[in-house]
C-alpha cells in the first residue's frame, strides 16, 4: 500500500508512509520511539514544503510529548499533520497528529531550537518566522 511520501494542503498530511515491519513490536504494534521517527520526517517534510529545508537541518529537539490514543500497526499507513503552534526568540513548538485509516493514534508537541554553527541557539529569522507560521 504505497502512498505519496510529501503532499501538502490544508487537510492533506504533511508525511505519511506505510508502516514497516521492524517499526512493529511482536503483537503487530508500532514501537513508542518510532512515532518521534514519524515527527522528524514530517518536519523535515514542512520545511521543505516552505522552502526552509536548512532550518530543519539546523534544529536541535529541547523537548517532546506524546499522548496516544490508539495504535498504528503494520500494514497500516501513518499520516502526519504537522502545524507550528508557538515561535520563541531561537525556538518553535511543532505539533503534530498522528493518524492511520482507523483514526487518531498520537499528539505531539515538540519544541525545537535553531542552532547556528556553532551549537548554539541563534534567534529565528523573520523569513524563517513567517514561513513556519504561513
Amino acid at each position: 500500500m504505497a502512498t505519496d511520501p510529501v503532499r501538502s494542503g490544508p487537510t492533506g498530511p504533511t508525511w505519511s508512509a506505510p508502516v514497516r515491519y521492524a517499526e512493529a513490536d511482536q503483537q503487530g504494534v508500532v514501537f513508542n520511539a518510532h512515532y518521534l521517527l514519524y515527527c522528524d520526517e514530517a518536519v523535515g517534510a514542512f520545511c521543505a514544503q516552505r522552502g526552509i529545508l536548512a532550518v530543519a537541518e539546523r534544529v536541535m529537539l529541547v523537548d517532546s510529548h506524546l499522548r496516544w490514543s490508539g495504535s498504528a500497526r503494520w500494514g497500516d499507513v501513518v499520516a502526519v499533520h504537522a502545524s507550528c503552534e508557538r515561535l520563541g526568540t531561537s525556538s518553535f513548538d511543532m505539533h503534530f497528529v498522528i493518524r492511520t485509516d482507523a483514526g487518531e493514534c498520537c499528539r505531539v508537541t515538540t519544541t525545537y531550537v535553531l542552532v547556528g554553527e556553532d551549537d548554539r541557539p541563534t534567534p529565528l529569522p523573520d523569513e524563517v518566522r513567517a514561513a513556519l507560521t504561513g
